[in-house]
């Protein structure tokens, strides 16, 4: 089993997508946010089933789709992976700063 690490930042990222949901409906932002920790748990038992992320040339960085949202990660070793950020697919990815 791989050890799943959050970043600081992917934690805010879920905080505000919360918080940007909330505005019309607190029960809609706690099943979204569930969906996207849910989906992580994956991870542990099966780090490569995100595909690569195409925005970027190694195949270290990778992505599980959730909805709308991006939930991009790094291999950092056989026994860790890092959450980098929860990113809206409509939103650019190449222009945010993630390590």
């Amino acid at each position: 089993m791989v050890q799943v690490k959050w970043a600081q930042l992917a934690k805010d990222d879920l905080k505000e997508i919360y918080f940007y949901i909330a505005r019309d409906s607190v029960k809609f932002a706690k099943i979204q946010t569930l969906k996207i920790r849910d989906k992580s748990k994956i991870l542990a038992k099966h780090p490569l089933f995100g595909k690569p992320v195409p925005e970027y040339r190694d195949n270290r960085y990778r992505e599980l789709i959730e909805g709308r949202y991006r939930i991009i990660y790094k291999l950092v070793n056989e026994t860790r992976i890092d959450i980098l950020t929860i990113h809206h697919s409509a939103k650019n990815l190449v222009e945010r700063k993630m390590e």
